[in-house]
């Protein structure tokens, strides 16, 4: 299929490294919003649940705000025993739109390339249902980045809680590749940075606003980069740092972005 590409310019100037950020042994992507632009068609099927449920309808911002865990942990919590029904309801109408609605995110496709070449090795870890993460990876042709896709109902627990990396560490082609500060992973929402946290893992806030106050509640990103072209910086100066034999302290929890 031919995904929608807006293309601009992100120019790459010189970046500090944080303390604590390591070269990537892995990197593990969430899927929505970081990768893939999927807020219009998220949005456009929580308006027909809503409708169904009976429930009043979300603004945009609100479904930015509010989407990012699981299904099976967020829908008991807004419709109780009627939460299974607002599943088929979502998934159902999900299925109809979400390819046609596939946006790639810009920037992507160079950094998933870029990576791919310096043979960084890539797996996914979402809150998307797996069967339907799997379908827009196969649709946008890049099963090949990734070693593992772990969509929601994968793992035992879905993110944040860590099994969901577990899982798709042990996928890592070659020596293997437990959970920690060598792994990366890059996200766009509180989840993932409590994903991160929970396993260990150096949390990459990959979006291009900046983090509000108190919106990570202790599990603060350890760096925060605006676009891919930034991650593919990144990467590429600390790997210099850690040729040029500097030595990384161990990242502060917590701290404030710079």
């Amino acid at each position: 299929m031919t995904a929608h590409v807006t293309a601009t310019s992100h120019p790459v100037t010189a970046l500090a490294v944080p303390d604590g950020l390591a070269p990537p042994r892995a990197i593990l992507f969430d899927w929505d919003n970081t990768l893939v632009d999927s807020w219009p068609c998220i949005h456009r099927v929580l308006k027909v649940l809503m409708a169904h449920m009976g429930k009043p309808a979300w603004t945009l911002e609100e479904t930015k705000r509010r989407v990012g865990r699981s299904m099976r942990d967020t829908f008991p919590e807004m419709f109780g025993d009627r939460w299974m029904e607002a599943r088929d309801i979502f998934l159902d109408a999900f299925r109809e739109v979400h390819l046609d609605m596939l946006a790639v995110l810009d920037g992507v496709p160079a950094m998933l390339e870029g990576l791919a070449a310096r043979g960084v090795p890539m797996g996914l870890v979402s809150n998307k249902t797996g069967a339907l993460l799997r379908r827009e990876v196969a649709a946008l042709g890049w099963e090949s980045y990734f070693f593992a896709q772990v969509g929601a109902g994968d793992a035992a627990r879905d993110k944040p809680a860590p099994e969901a990396v577990v899982l798709a560490l042990d996928g890592v082609p070659g020596d293997p590749v437990a959970p920690g500060p060598a792994v990366w992973f890059v996200g766009d929402t509180p989840t993932d940075m409590a994903c991160a946290h929970a396993s260990g893992c150096a949390g990459v806030l990959l979006r291009p606003w900046a983090p509000e106050e108190g919106e990570f509640g202790g599990h603060e990103p350890l760096v925060h980069l605006p676009h891919g072209d930034h991650l593919m910086g990144m990467v590429e100066a600390v790997t210099r740092r850690a040729r040029e034999g500097v030595v990384v302290p161990d990242a502060p929890r917590g701290r404030p972005l710079v």
